[in-house]
């Protein structure tokens, strides 16, 4: 009977449009995910041992790389020119789609990071009223582009560790007037959702677990237990937030009669927050993603200075450390200062001091630390000139514009900007600004010490060796004099790289900055005392505290809207073991007309019923929420339908596509001797009755019971149907703007599929990348 059904289903297949069937090509490894770029012709997949690879659609491959984290999510920035990896840590990797390599890295939470979605601000959906608010960066104005981050590590003979010129950095593409406002949702293990714009810039984060939820017009307040996020969709207009997530739902008014209820939950987010103020988020986070940025590239200028200029330190004390040692071996109590004083003023060379400089030092050894000296002077000018002062510069100017944002307190001071912190942070640049300029000078007089003090040790071998001292350029006495008091004890540049070192001054000096301090209307009177890496410490430590403020009042201010458990799981380890597929997807309601925006848009969410929940088999379900986005969630505006999937066949994956469709990914049952085939189905929603959700809580638990599952049929011809000769196996990858569908079949095969007839000639033309 089975195979009877599967012949009139192949006719029916036939008989209707199939899908034309691209290519069929082997790939290396089992598949675990896999999204299509948004804007280009590329599919981005992650295999089980977690490699990223990048092909193009006639299956060229880009580049494949290997994160060395185990990736448990994967997403595009809507114009596809980054991707985002999600793994197992909490991390966030950024990924340039043109060669694969690491952008930025950014912790966004404490445990595995299982969905990614980027949303992107839509232009149909801004209010003209808000044209007047546009903003434009002036930084270009008065800066060159922004430096770029010097390479840390790995430096080879004649390597400066300075980045390349043209090598690109993501403030390009954060920072860049023309970039549209968008917001990467995250969601973990833990039931954290966080939210960053450009995907760098946190703005907000909700534990669903802690959050209150009131459902229905009971007034009742519910929570979530032990709920672990399985996708998030953010709507185009920024406004909602659908949710799924797995957890036990307990009724906190009454927990002692509390009616337990675990299962897979949908959540609707209100993130009108947004939409409302996307014009101030836009400004301040353009702002504050540039300058996180540079403080990154600050960071890495002072670490790769220190690492530089301890490697040319290491080498002299390494030489130099052999004289106290002979001088003890003479049986002589003098220092190594006292030595070579008696050597500058001509009253006795010892023993001691003759050996050490003709002998264990010799011409060559002090020509070697000369020259590790010299460069290493060279590539600190080198980097401060090129990375460190105009990182700190370009970060002055852009803390200033956020100070003077911040004094609008009508429009700002709503999502957190305050005046007060920006203040604060704003003399720590100011201060930096100062302490750069100060380790700049300090640098270039220690070097230029260095090597008068080398000119003259060198004419003193060459004197004790009898040599020609013409070729040695005479040294300055007061400067070797300077020298051996002061750097041969102290080290002016490590001090300023020491975090926890107090530099000392004299009193005048001290009373007279106080003074100009003071006048200046700044409160860090000792900030001489201070270190390089001390006063930066300060300053991020006072950038953390600014841009949490935002991040706090943000996170605050989204609130849940309502919630409709879409069905129980049994037992716990169900619970935890469960990955039914699911799909959300937001489409525009065309004959809508709302004064806040242009359009509204109704959330679509389809998701797979494990066998024997709600008392049903094999059934997949789809809901819908026609209310707009811009008012609170009615739970009456919900709706739904269920759909049986033939017994001989389950329901490998599904994902919703555009025009209101769902693609379903069938593979055969059956156990008999013939190969195993299966089928991809292109359902149009509008063929199936919607029916009504009750909105009186508990009964949504139930509302999906009521449901009549309307049984799928292959042999039909409201849908389009493909026979895939094969057994398929997860991930289905759909995208609906290039009107395609990549299968992976169980034999390593990836099958690209065209889904839309209209679509054939152009999914024959290959797009190169832009």
């Amino acid at each position: 009977m089975a195979e009877e059904q599967m012949e009139d289903a192949s006719t029916a297949a036939a008989a209707s449009t199939p899908f034309q069937l691209q290519f069929d090509k082997p790939i290396p490894s089992q598949i675990k995910m896999a999204e299509w770029n948004p804007e280009k012709d590329l599919l981005a997949m992650v295999t089980d041992d977690s490699k990223v690879l990048l092909h193009r659609f006639n299956w060229q491959r880009l580049w494949t790389i290997s994160p060395g984290k185990c990736i448990t999510s994967i997403c595009w920035s809507p114009d596809g020119k980054i991707i985002a990896l999600g793994t197992e840590d909490g991390l966030v990797l950024l990924h340039d789609v043109e060669n694969g390599k690491m952008l930025r890295t950014t912790k966004s939470h404490d445990v595995a990071i299982v969905c990614l979605n980027w949303a992107e601000d839509d232009p149909l959906s801004r209010p003209d009223k808000d044209e007047f608010l546009s903003y434009e960066d002036r930084t270009t104005r008065f800066f060159p582009p922004a430096p770029v981050m010097p390479r840390i590590g790995g430096l080879s003979s004649g390597d400066t560790g300075i980045a390349d010129e043209n090598e690109e950095a993501i403030p390009e593409f954060s920072s860049a007037s023309c970039q549209r406002f968008n917001i990467l949702c995250s969601g973990g293990k833990d039931g954290c959702v966080c939210f960053s714009i450009f995907g760098i810039f946190p703005v907000g984060m909700i534990n669903i677990t802690k959050i209150p939820i009131n459902v229905g017009s009971s007034g009742k307040s519910y929570q979530l237990q032990d709920a672990s996020v399985s996708k998030v969709s953010l709507s185009r207009n920024l406004q909602k937030l659908v949710l799924l997530c797995f957890g036990k739902l307990v009724d906190t008014d009454n927990l002692s009669h509390s009616c337990e209820s675990s299962g897979l939950h949908c959540l609707y987010l209100d993130t009108s927050i947004f939409f409302n103020r996307k014009n101030e988020l836009h400004q301040v986070s353009q702002q504050a993603s540039s300058i996180q940025d540079l403080v990154e590239v600050v960071r890495a200028s002072v670490s790769l200075i220190s690492k530089q200029w301890s490697n040319a330190m290491s080498l002299f004390h390494e030489k130099f450390s052999a004289l106290p040692n002979l001088i003890s071996a003479h049986g002589v109590e003098s220092s190594s200062e006292d030595e070579f004083l008696s050597l500058l003023f001509g009253t006795r060379t010892s023993p001691a001091l003759h050996q050490f400089l003709a002998s264990s030092l010799g011409e060559a050894g002090l020509k070697r630390i000369a020259k590790a000296v010299d460069s290493a002077g060279r590539d600190i000018r080198g980097i401060i000139t090129e990375h460190l002062q105009p990182a700190v510069e370009i970060i002055s100017f852009r803390l200033a514009e956020l100070r003077g944002l911040a004094r609008w307190r009508s429009r700002f001071q709503i999502i957190g900007l305050d005046e007060k912190l920006i203040d604060g942070v704003t003399e720590s640049i100011g201060m930096l600004v100062v302490q750069v300029e100060r380790f700049s000078r300090v640098a270039a007089t220690v070097v230029y010490l260095f090597q008068n003090f080398f000119a003259w040790v060198l004419k003193s071998v060459k004197i004790l060796l009898n040599e020609p001292t013409d070729q040695v350029p005479a040294a300055n006495s007061e400067l070797v004099v300077i020298f051996l008091k002061f750097l041969l004890d102290k080290d002016p540049i490590k001090q300023l790289l020491e975090a926890d070192e107090r530099i000392e001054c004299d009193m005048d000096t001290a009373r007279h900055v106080e003074q100009l301090v003071v006048f200046g209307g700044f409160t860090d009177t000792q900030f001489l005392e201070k270190s390089l890496v001390k006063q930066f410490n300060e300053l991020e430590v006072s950038l953390k505290e600014a841009f949490l403020m935002p991040f706090t009042t943000i996170s605050s201010q989204i609130q849940c809207q309502g919630l409709l458990p879409l069905y129980p799981v049994t037992s716990s380890a169900t619970l935890s073991s469960s990955c039914m597929p699911t799909s959300i997807s937001f489409y525009k309601d065309e004959d809508s007309s709302h004064e806040e925006s242009s359009y509204s848009l109704t959330d679509y969410v389809c998701f797979k019923i494990p066998d024997g929940s709600l008392n049903k088999r094999n059934c997949i379900g789809v809901i819908k929420d026609s209310g707009n986005c811009c008012t609170a969630l009615s739970m009456t505006s919900l709706s739904g339908f269920l759909l049986h999937i033939p017994d001989e066949y389950e329901c490998v994956d599904l994902s919703l596509y555009k025009d209101n469709q769902v693609v379903l990914l069938l593979s055969e049952t059956s156990c008999s001797d013939s190969p195993a085939k299966s089928w991809m189905v292109m359902l149009q929603t509008e063929n199936f009755s919607f029916m009504p959700l009750s909105g009186t809580f508990p009964a949504n638990i139930y509302s999906l019971q009521k449901l009549v599952a309307l049984d799928l049929q292959l042999d039909t011809d409201y849908g389009k149907v493909r026979s895939i000769p094969h057994t398929v196996s997860t991930p289905l990858a759909v995208s609906a703007s290039r009107g395609v569908a990549c299968v992976f079949s169980s034999r390593r095969h990836a099958l690209v599929y065209i889904l839309d007839e209209d679509e054939e000639e152009e999914g024959d033309e290959i797009s190169d990348m832009e």
